[in-house]
């Protein structure tokens, strides 16, 4: 049966509002990218004096080639095909295939920690180059910002602003965000375009041998290594899969070819600017060089930063809500631990993570204050994102083989674009000691809560005992009695208790042995309807189904409910829904209330039982699975309450603690007492 809810549907069709907003939503990355690219290239290379026309057409050509084969072929023809019910992303894409091998959590969740990192840097990145243009710059004959102290000032300002009004909800200012980027967009390509037609030989970039050429080339002093920069192209193509659910596919076809464009465009104006002036010396030694803003003719420099920033501003929030999207998907897997997520606005998919929100701001501001400039910041940004791609690539092979049975397109896909990465990869890896591994410790720091929530987990469930779940329709003689003991006070009208999901035959009817000590021996819990609600978590994303089973009575209700994977677990309104569809069907029997101030109110009051488990002295594991374990217990002590977490802030919540067995018990030791005369 399938449970009324204010999903909106996935299925975005194809339209002019929509490919305006995907503009808005998806391209934000990608779209700055042009902000640092061939800056970092150039001063990778040691600067303007030490670049040729040979490396300027090789590295355009590179960046060209890198956008093609890596966003336009692999993420927008074959990844955007990998959708679970329109939802793209990394997460989305194990759900597809996770049933297929339990290994390919790694990927997944090596994945999703490397994309949160490098996700870290961005808006620190793309904010700074921004301002960066301001400097030195004379507006209406004064130098606003004349130093490095003064940008990062207004770095740190605009990025506080950003995530301080993440709370509020950005719906509002997010109906500008489609606009603002198609001017961005217009505007990058149209410079280029200017610039292009002044040296058409450009154009030679489009043909991969210079790309090929370059890598091996006296005159690209850092050889392989150059890769590492180009790679900053396409960054943001990951994040155009993950998005693919707030705009759909259709759309992204509908407005890459337009997005690509432009951002050739601009990358080829780029190389022509730095063709024509290579060899001046005023320009080789201009401190903080950024070709893409010393493209813009002088009277548009100021509008450009501004509209670069604003830019940037966009590109930020679109990282940022992106992620609090990845941590809401890993915490419905079972991936990371549950926190608090907030629904500030009305429209689907608007979250608001609260510590992931301000974690975002610290690690930001640090990035700020501790490269200070750019260049030291690219110097470090990308490597996580590699490792991304990567496992993206290991899963897309599996989806493709084992799913869609194309076992040579997956061959193909693993071999080609793996093969890349991995050049990709190690490129990269010499970013590691230049800042690199700050998005290194970030990855590792949030792979290893999600390593030890979901080895708990497993831990968990394959050490507890089957003495430990018993059959509730062993017990349903006693319930029956207890209902109708009436030397006992009534505890409440539904008494509900969180179960265990039943997904195996012999888990049918099955719960856990201390819920029913809970409620016959710790304390005799008289109710009219005894609830055992167990929350399955599924691999589409909005899900939202149940099973009610009565045991052929009219005081016990099992209930499985199915949700997906980016649905809010809201078990008080889901319940209330059902018993009020039980009652309508005859299953079970009304529940006057003669007190309420509710018009012929039919359901009675509920209250909810939570069990908290505290890790046994009596457990007998390993060591290690052991410590596992107890860092899971500790980390739930700042997790979201599993009150809040199911909707029940509001309503009448009982915790009993319990204690948590795993593995085969120690043996107690017994003691003869006797009576002392």
């Amino acid at each position: 049966m399938k449970l009324k809810t204010t999903k909106q549907t996935t299925g975005h069709k194809l339209s002019v509002a929509g490919i305006l907003i995907t503009m808005g939503v998806v391209y934000g990355d990608i779209g700055t990218s042009p902000l640092y690219v061939m800056k970092s290239i150039v001063e990778g290379n040691g600067g303007l004096v030490n670049i040729s026309r040979d490396f300027i057409i090789g590295s355009i050509s590179l960046v060209f080639w890198t956008l093609m084969l890596m966003t336009t072929i692999k993420y927008v023809m074959i990844a955007l095909r990998a959708d679970n019910n329109g939802e793209g992303g990394i997460f989305a894409l194990y759900t597809l295939i996770r049933k297929q091998a339990k290994w390919l959590v790694i990927p997944a969740i090596i994945g999703g920690a490397t994309l949160l990192a490098d996700g870290m840097l961005t808006p620190a990145v793309t904010v700074t180059t921004a301002i960066e243009g301001l400097k030195g710059l004379p507006i209406n004959g004064n130098v606003l910002i004349n130093n490095q102290d003064q940008v990062i000032l207004l770095t740190v300002s605009i990025l506080s602003v950003l995530f301080f009004i993440q709370k509020f909800g950005t719906d509002l200012i997010g109906k500008s965000f489609g606009p603002i980027m198609l001017t961005w967009f217009t505007f990058i390509g149209g410079i280029g375009l200017v610039n292009l037609m002044g040296d058409l030989t450009m154009l030679k970039a489009l043909n991969p041998y210079y790309a090929i050429e370059l890598l091996f080339s006296p005159e690209n002093k850092v050889g392989i290594l150059i890769l590492g920069s180009v790679f900053l192209a396409t960054t943001g193509a990951e994040a155009l899969y993950s998005d693919m659910g707030h705009v759909g596919r259709l759309n992204i076809y509908g407005s890459w070819p337009y997005i690509a464009l432009c951002l050739v465009l601009n990358y080829f104006g780029q190389g022509v600017w730095l063709l024509q002036h290579k060899d001046i010396a005023a320009y080789q030694h201009i401190s903080d060089f950024n070709p893409f803003f010393e493209v813009m003719p002088a009277q548009l420099k100021v509008p450009a930063i501004l509209l670069a920033t604003i830019a940037a501003i966009i590109a930020s929030q679109a990282l940022i809500s992106g992620s609090y999207t990845l941590v809401s998907e890993a915490i419905k897997l079972r991936l990371l631990p549950r926190i608090k997520v907030d629904y500030p606005a009305k429209l689907k998919g608007q979250l608001y993570i609260s510590i992931v929100n301000w974690i975002l701001w610290a690690v930001c501001l640090m990035v700020v204050f501790y490269f200070k400039n750019s260049a030291h910041m690219e110097a470090a940004y990308g490597l996580a994102i590699t490792i991304t791609m990567l496992m993206t690539t290991i899963l897309l092979f599996h989806y493709l083989g084992r799913r869609e049975k194309k076992w040579v397109l997956a061959y193909l896909v693993l071999i080609f674009f793996g093969t890349i990465e991995v050049i990709f990869f190690i490129s990269s890896a010499a970013k590691f000691m230049h800042g690199g591994y700050v998005t290194v410790l970030i990855a590792a720091f949030i792979l290893s809560i999600m390593f030890v929530w979901y080895r708990s987990n497993t831990i968990k469930e394959s050490n507890t005992f089957k003495a430990s779940t018993v059959s509730l329709l062993a017990y349903k003689q006693q319930l029956h009695d207890l209902r109708d003991d009436t030397a006992l006070a009534m505890y409440t009208t539904n008494l509900v208790y969180l179960s265990k999901p039943q997904n195996k035959p012999y888990e049918k009817n099955m719960v856990k042995k201390n819920i029913l000590y809970s409620i016959l021996d710790k304390r005799p819990k008289r109710a009219q309807v005894y609830w055992f609600v167990a929350v399955n978590v599924t691999d589409e994303p909005y899900t939202a189904e149940y099973t009610a089973d009565t045991l052929g009575t009219d005081y016990i209700v099992n209930v499985q409910l199915y949700l997906g994977f980016k649905m809010e677990q809201k078990v008080n309104i889901f319940i209330r829904q059902i018993i009020q569809e039980m009652i309508h069907r005859g299953e079970l029997p009304a529940q006057p209330q003669r007190y309420t101030t509710i018009p012929n109110r039919n359901v009675g009051d509920f209250s909810f039982v939570i069990m908290q488990e505290d890790l046994s002295p009596a457990t007998q594991i390993r060591a290690m699975d052991k410590g596992i374990v107890q860092m899971r217990l500790w980390l739930e002590k700042f997790t979201d309450t599993p009150a809040s977490w199911f909707g029940l802030d509001y309503s009448d919540v009982f915790v009993e603690r319990i204690p948590l067995v795993l593995g085969r018990q120690k043996s107690v030791s017994k003691y003869h007492l006797k009576r002392r005369e």
